[in-house]
């Protein structure tokens, strides 16, 4: 039987799947890389994505005085806050993540991209009206598409694969950091009259200064083999170091076909996808507006929000920490701990978030008796909810062809970003005209807090679950990419005509009704 074009290109033999490393720099079945090398490469990638988070920790904490200094409206913050940036990452990460790839050169890209992106926070921190602001934030969009995917894949290799988990959740505690300090930064230049601007420009000067020292320190490592034990997958991408330009263009060509192909034909990616989307959709709706929400319903605790920062820092940590030690622990036993813990976790979470949301009704409208509810069940949420990132995100990238890993990774994270933007999107489009201050963008701040993000977990927790007989299928070590079929490619042709219809949608609302 005749190969197909793509399959005429991936030439192998099945002895080199237990090669430790071939001449022409193949997989390795497990790094060796120093502990020490290990520690600063993944204190530097913690550094720097926690910087390229930290900037919407600013826009949330500091909404109220971003409104008013820039005289924004809802829809317009609501534009910062989604879209502004989404359509970028989204477009951007797939060209950046694939050159990262091919060129070999994971490092370099990361590090331009960071200084990009910390130059584009520098002029946020300058801007005096929206549309300062908002070129900013897309250049911002462009440097910051790489970050996480680039990230992601570098630690992959850095050490054996039931370590990987725990790698990558001390990463995504930069999340949860950046929200603790951002709060107390908020109190801080509360309370001494310090703009929002100042901590903008602070956070680009910190940016360069850690993007020099990743280009210093950090080492790309030899790519790891999948946790896919499939000949097709572990040789996907396999060059000979002969080539002439021409045949090396010609391939990067069939790259990028055979990697398409072989994540439109996963069983479990787009299904993962999906409910990783949605999951981050009700926590991007949660980290935007809940600050401002629990503020203005908290009138007479000035501290709020600095312990809200605290509990959210120290219990997320933890909470991510703690995911990734179970998934190592029990990584002998099974693979599928990670979309328990997405799962289960989202679920339960839902339900101290609606506590949350209506801390000071229960106690009869008592601020004094209703903050030690929020407290509580704030502490009760993140330890649920947050037990998933760093999990989730070590299983697909070791789910993943080695050597385009973070292209893969890429499209899992943009596809993402186009669909849980549209949160701010929404909230933004039902608010632009209350006033902030009024009794009506409380009530219709509550409501929105207390539908999207519940629901949000509870399809996220749904999607999960149902995907654990397809990744179990992704698995076997028999797996080899099938033929595109028609029903799938008009599955997947759906998908995105309905993404793309609600992202060109609700952008074009929002730039229409921004005033």
């Amino acid at each position: 039987m005749e190969k197909s074009g793509i399959d005429r290109d991936i030439e192998f033999s099945e002895h080199d799947t237990t090669d430790q490393q071939s001449q022409d720099n193949d997989l390795i079945l497990r790094p060796d890389v120093p502990v020490w090398r290990i520690a600063i490469s993944l204190t530097l990638l913690f550094l720097n994505y926690f910087l390229a988070q930290f900037d919407k920790f600013v826009l949330s904490y500091f909404q109220d005085e971003v409104v008013t200094s820039l005289r924004l409206s809802q829809s317009e913050y609501g534009l910062l806050s989604g879209y502004a940036t989404g359509i970028v990452y989204a477009l951007l990460a797939l060209p950046t993540a694939y050159v990262a790839d091919y060129t070999k050169a994971r490092v370099w890209v990361l590090v331009v991209s960071a200084l990009w992106w910390s130059l584009c926070v520098i002029f946020q921190g300058l801007s005096y009206n929206f549309w300062q602001i908002l070129l900013a934030r897309i250049g911002m969009g462009i440097g910051q598409a790489p970050v996480e995917a680039i990230s992601v894949s570098l630690i992959s290799d850095l050490m054996g694969k039931e370590y990987v988990f725990f790698g990558e959740s001390v990463l995504y505690v930069g999340v949860y950091v950046g929200e603790a300090i951002s709060a107390q930064i908020a109190v801080a230049f509360a309370r001494t009259n310090t703009t929002w601007s100042t901590a903008l420009i602070a956070i680009g000067i910190v940016g360069i200064v850690v993007a020099l020292l990743v280009r210093l320190c950090v080492r790309d490592p030899p790519r790891q083999s999948s946790l896919v034990n499939s000949t097709y997958v572990n040789h996907l991408g396999k060059h000979a170091s002969d080539w002439s330009t021409s045949q090396k263009m010609g391939q990067a060509r069939t790259d990028i076909a055979a990697t398409f192909r072989y994540i439109l034909c996963m069983h479990s990616f787009w299904l993962l996808t999906l409910a990783a989307a949605l999951r981050q959709l009700a926590g991007n709706v949660f980290g935007y507006y809940m600050p401002t929400y629990l503020s203005t319903l908290y009138p007479s605790h000035p501290n709020l929000l600095s312990r809200y920062g605290i509990i959210v820092g120290v219990v997320g940590s933890v909470a991510v920490l703690l995911g990734g030690i179970l998934t190592s622990a029990f990584w002998a036993r099974t693979k599928m701990l990670p979309l328990y813990l997405s799962g289960v976790g989202g679920m339960l979470s839902s339900v101290f978030v609606l506590l949350m949301v209506f801390s000071r009704s229960i106690a009869g409208g008592s601020e004094s008796h209703g903050v030690p509810v929020l407290y509580g069940s704030m502490a009760a949420a993140y330890i649920t909810a947050e037990l998933w990132l760093g999990a989730i995100n070590s299983l697909i990238a070791l789910l993943l062809p080695p050597r385009y890993k973070t292209f893969g990774l890429s499209i899992w994270a943009a596809t993402q970003v186009l669909i849980y933007s549209a949160g701010p999107e929404i909230i933004g489009l039902a608010l632009k005209d209350v006033d902030s201050s009024s009794q009506a963008y409380l009530d219709k701040t509550r409501i929105a807090l207390a539908v999207i993000i519940p629901i949000g977990y509870w399809l996220a927790g749904i999607g999960f679950l149902s995907a654990l007989p397809l990744v179990e299928i992704d698995l076997q070590s028999s797996f080899e990419a099938p033929r595109l079929d028609s029903r799938r490619m008009a599955g997947f042709s759906s998908f995105a005509v309905v993404i793309g219809g609600m992202v060109i949608g609700l952008f074009v609302a929002s730039l229409v009704y921004r005033t």
